[in-house]
């Protein structure tokens, strides 16, 4: 498997993190620092985490909490999924006085791994676990629907199932915050063109390509979406952008406290989303999403640039056991398999989508986002015209 990385090493590449002009959307300054590391310096400002800045911004996000929690079972709504940050912010919050219910969406692709590491922080913690599963027959259909549609965005159903199941379980108690497990200091902020998603685009690939209704995967319609954020008025948070965030010693202290287990590397605790991130991605269309993370550890000083660009000189690791298990899950023969491998590539343009609908309600959005009620990222990404998508979508064919 070629790696973008190795195969041409004389592309320009930030001379701060490591992310190279490839890039989609990508533009360097004269001393070749690229815009993503301007953002992560806008950030770090917006999002203090150091001192009593930090600790002041996350105390007041917390009694926030509080307050509308006042009177209910729960003062907010925590996506697990059995991986480092989620499980550490669980922590932090039943620390701080927060009584959070833990939702956990189950697309029945867990590493047992991860299921383990969700019951023993959850059951550490007395904290109350809600588990959305959808029907297996029904998932594997959709994952099989995206992948032979030819796009990139085979995880964007995820995505998508993930945030409306924490939706709809603030909305079924009351709860008005959200709170998300990210860190821009460790995830890094995701290059716009790597992946598309929204409601109308899933029904459409599904309806095309798929063979089963979409009857238990909780798709994120737009007049649910706008029912949530508008009229229900559900905030989005997160509080790790308030921490001082160290995702080694935050590994270590999970191990010890709650015997917490690493499962090999981020987003690799769904064996789906490793095979997303590990084969499909790099093999079909170049793409090693590792350096979001790597790029944001330098960044942040958590890795050092000359050790994230060797770490992304490493092919990723491919599981041949999970290779098989998506063949055999998605019925697809090791022939068929290549065929959807090797077919023609396809974009989320080519579907019908609520692109042009976001940018229409641009103004709307921007008030929500101003609110807490919609991420910065998505009014970013999804409220302003595409302006290129790059080489990985841009071209009609496997890349080289």
């Amino acid at each position: 498997m070629k790696n973008n990385y190795t195969q041409n090493v004389e592309k320009k590449v930030c001379s701060r993190c490591v992310y190279d002009e490839d890039v989609p959307n990508i533009t360097f300054d004269n001393d070749g620092v690229c815009h993503f590391c301007k953002l992560h310096a806008s950030l770090e400002e917006q999002y203090p985490n150091k001192g009593e800045r930090g600790k002041a911004e996350l105390s007041k996000l917390i009694s926030e909490m509080k307050r509308a929690g006042k009177g209910k079972k729960f003062d907010c709504v925590v996506g697990v999924s059995g991986g480092c940050d989620s499980s550490y912010l669980l922590h932090v919050l039943v620390s701080e006085g927060v009584r959070p219910l833990a939702v956990h969406f189950d697309n029945t692709w867990n590493s047992p791994v991860a299921t383990q590491n969700i019951h023993k922080i959850v059951s550490s913690l007395g904290v109350e676990l809600s588990t959305y599963v959808v029907n297996n027959k029904e998932y594997d259909d959709i994952y099989r629907a995206f992948m032979t549609a030819g796009v990139a965005d085979i995880e964007a159903p995820t995505d998508i199932g993930f945030i409306s199941a924490l939706y709809l379980a603030a909305e079924k108690h009351g709860i008005k915050h959200l709170v998300e497990g990210h860190s821009f200091r460790t995830e890094g902020v995701s290059p716009l063109g790597w992946l598309y998603m929204d409601g109308k685009y899933i029904e459409s690939v599904q309806k095309q390509f798929g063979s089963l209704p979409l009857k238990t995967y909780p798709n994120m319609t737009l007049s649910r979406f706008l029912r949530w954020v508008v009229f229900r008025g559900i905030k989005r948070v997160r509080p790790l952008y308030y921490m001082e965030y160290d995702k080694s010693e935050t590994k270590k202290f999970l191990a010890e406290r709650y015997g917490w287990e690493w499962y090999g590397g981020h987003h690799l605790e769904n064996r789906f989303t490793a095979f997303y991130h590990s084969y499909f991605m790099p093999k079909r269309f170049g793409v090693d999403q590792r350096a979001n993370g790597y790029a944001a550890l330098a960044r942040s000083g958590q890795m050092s640039r000359e050790d994230a660009l060797a770490a992304l000189r490493k092919p990723p690791h491919i599981d041949e056991e999970i290779l098989d298990l998506v063949k055999k899950r998605l019925s697809f023969s090791d022939t068929e398999f290549e065929s959807v491998m090797n077919q023609p590539l396809r974009t989320w343009r080519d579907f019908k989508t609520y692109k042009q609908t976001f940018e229409r309600l641009r103004p709307l959005f921007y008030l929500l986002t101003k609110l807490g009620r919609v991420p910065e990222s998505f009014y970013i990404k999804f409220c302003f015209p595409w302006k290129k998508m790059g080489e990985i979508t841009s071209g009609r064919s496997k890349p080289n």
